[in-house]
């Protein structure tokens, strides 16, 4: 690939990946992707990616590497602890969501698609996107997260995982925000005393006593 058409690439995935986080992934409109990008060609978008499926894994193939390396850190440290210790395996899934918000928009932006798709049932997107999130380390930990669960159906586990997760999604996405939006009405924790926070409270979600 030319350095121009890698340029060009990049900046419709740039333009793509604040479309999907402002406006929904399905919503998005293509035309305004490529016009957002500076791109007067209307197929761009499918020449550099085939289809909106295969622009929406180049968005969150972005963010892969970092979070396969952090992810597999904290899930190593994670799988050292006692068997039921929760805090440590929902750590793995917190403490990378923030850092990668404090990356910058991109991040952020991230967070927010990754909390629509985790909303809405990811085989209507095809295969590539299931395969993005896959090759981080997500999977791996959610899945010590559902060892260590006390006892419940797996319809309740699985209900209570997603709305974990949306909550964790939406907490730092929001927290991200608000930092570079300061509300003096509502001051905000530093880093290390909202991970600490939104680790006790997601523990204590899915450990909950069932209904």
């Amino acid at each position: 690939m030319t350095a121009s058409a890698t340029d060009t690439r990049q900046r419709l995935v740039d333009a793509a990946t604040r479309a999907f986080a402002d406006h929904g992934v399905g919503s998005a409109s293509l035309l305004e992707i490529t016009r957002q990008a500076g791109q007067r060609n209307r197929g761009a978008v499918h020449y550099h990616f085939g289809s909106r499926e295969g622009m929406l894994a180049a968005v969150l193939e972005q963010q892969t590497e970092f979070l396969s390396i952090r992810e597999r850190e904290l899930l190593a440290r994670a799988r050292a602890r006692p068997d039921d210790d929760l805090h440590s395996v929902v750590e793995a899934i917190v403490r990378p969501a923030v850092e990668l918000a404090e990356t910058g928009w991109r991040g952020r932006c991230y967070l927010v698609i990754v909390g629509e798709l985790v909303e809405h049932n990811q085989t209507t997107v095809g295969d590539q996107v299931p395969e993005a999130l896959r090759r981080t380390g997500g999977y791996e930990v959610y899945a010590l997260l559902a060892e260590r669960l006390p006892p419940m159906t797996e319809e309740l586990r699985n209900e209570r995982l997603a709305l974990a997760t949306s909550f964790i999604l939406r907490s730092v996405a929001d927290r991200a925000r608000a930092t570079e939006h300061p509300d003096e009405s509502r001051p905000q924790l530093d880093t290390e005393a909202f991970v600490a926070n939104l680790i006790a409270m997601v523990a204590g979600m899915v450990a909950a006593p069932a209904a």
